[in-house]
């Protein structure tokens, strides 16, 4: 590993990309304590509470993504969470509208294409939610903003409008100019800037004896073991075997090798669980306008994260929308029209239906273990502050994004260093990506 290390310093372009992302990254870091004019953050801070931490709440687990931006205040309080919704909106549209499904297949220049509508997307979702934020905060929280008015919405709406597009430009050079995918590289460094904080609350919780030494050591255990679940579970692959019947076209033979089609256990990636959070969270985040309402606070009593309800319906919920974005992006009757059309068929399943029917039904049963891990995952938090005293936050969506980009950007590096003939970061086998 050290000698893989040593090995990217040793590639001038390779060397390059690295320094030139963590100089995004930096300067994306920089812009996060940069206020938003007439804002009290101490105000919003307070407002927020345990949310922030523990997501808690809609604006919680939001504070989270965007590595708390929206608690202090920031010009980049949106994060980029508008680009994230509005290109999940697109590849779902993808799937039944017909516009967009050309547009997938019509290779690079159908990519431009989708890639203009998601940043106009982003534009109009962004302002969206620097309006119904702006308005909040002035009437919602109190002390939040010292002097209201028209002049703040107008000033607010667009520096925060404005932060949502520099962040997306950064994305867009990493990704151009620097080393592995920018936007995702710019949500892993929004959740892992928490983590060196909350360790030291941690240990500072051991030195005053809050927490006992075997505790903190069961914990770190715990989450390594964790971890490891994860990078597991996410790199898993049902491997489908494929063969191609030969073809004479002219003097020239084509086809006759076999291969294979790459089947995620977990296809829907975090997504599941962004969806299932945003809906359980909601009522929670409705009832903060409903103070008194007593049908309101017994409806956030069972929907409260921790409640046997919440669970229940989490888990069901991360379980469907496991499926349901799984059918959305899978075809199985488009792969297997695609086998059919080059010569290819899967071992003892006649082309056409059956072989359909067969790669759906390995989808349906390769879903269900995935959902259920991640599942278990996204509840992780909620146990470890209650049995552990955990300080910070640790598993559900940060844990799985952090994991899949360190994944993806990794094997970008090792692919970089085995084109070199360097040693990669796996000495047997590749390292494999998250889109495989």
């Amino acid at each position: 590993m050290l000698k893989s290390i040593s090995n990217i310093f040793k590639i001038p372009d390779l060397k390059k990309k690295i320094l030139y992302t963590a100089l995004i990254l930096i300067l994306y870091r920089l812009g996060s304590f940069i206020p938003v004019p007439g804002i009290n953050a101490s105000a919003l801070e307070q407002f927020l509470g345990a949310g922030s931490k523990t997501g808690g709440n809609l604006f919680g687990m939001f504070d989270l993504f965007v590595g708390g931006n929206l608690g202090r205040a920031s010009v980049f309080a949106l994060g980029i969470m508008p680009y994230i919704t509005t290109s999940i909106v697109i590849q779902l549209l993808g799937g039944v509208i017909p516009f967009f499904e050309r547009l997938k297949k019509e290779g690079a220049e159908g990519q431009k294409k989708i890639a203009q509508y998601t940043r106009y997307g982003t534009v109009f979702i962004s302002a969206f939610n620097a309006i119904g934020i702006s308005v909040f905060l002035q009437s919602g929280v109190e002390g939040a903003v010292p002097h209201p008015g028209p002049l703040f919405l107008f000033t607010s709406v667009i520096t925060l409008v404005t932060g949502v597009m520099l962040i997306m430009w950064l994305g867009e050079q990493i990704t151009e100019h620097g080393i592995g995918n920018g936007i995702s590289l710019i949500i892993f460094a929004g959740i892992i800037a928490r983590y060196p904080q909350g360790f030291i609350q941690m240990f500072a919780m051991v030195k005053t004896g809050a927490m006992s030494i075997f505790m903190a050591v069961l914990v770190l255990l715990v989450m390594v073991f964790v971890t490891a679940a994860v990078v597991l579970v996410t790199e898993g692959v049902r491997k489908i075997p494929v063969q191609y019947a030969k073809r004479i076209v002219g003097r020239k033979v084509y086809g006759g090798q076999s291969t294979h089609i790459p089947l995620k256990v977990n296809t829907a990636g975090v997504i599941p669980i962004i969806f299932a959070q945003a809906i359980l969270m909601f009522p929670q985040t409705i009832a903060t306008f409903f103070k008194d309402s007593d049908f309101m606070n017994f409806v956030v009593q069972l929907l409260t994260p921790g409640a046997w309800l919440y669970t229940v319906l989490y888990v069901l919920l991360i379980v469907f929308f496991a499926y349901f974005y799984t059918a959305m992006v899978m075809n199985p009757i488009e792969m297997a029209e695609n086998m059919k059309k080059y010569g290819g068929f899967i071992p003892g399943r006649k082309p056409g239906k059956r072989t359909s029917d067969y790669i759906n039904g390995v989808l349906v049963r390769i879903t269900l273990p995935g959902a259920l891990f991640f599942s278990f995952v996204a509840v992780l938090p909620e146990f470890m502050s209650s049995w552990a005293n955990l300080p910070f936050y640790f598993g559900g969506t940060g844990l799985i994004i952090i994991v899949g980009v360190a994944l993806d950007t990794l094997q970008q590096i090792e692919s970089h260093l085995v084109m070199r003939h360097y040693e990669g970061f796996m000495k047997k086998g590749r390292l494999r990506s998250r889109r495989g």
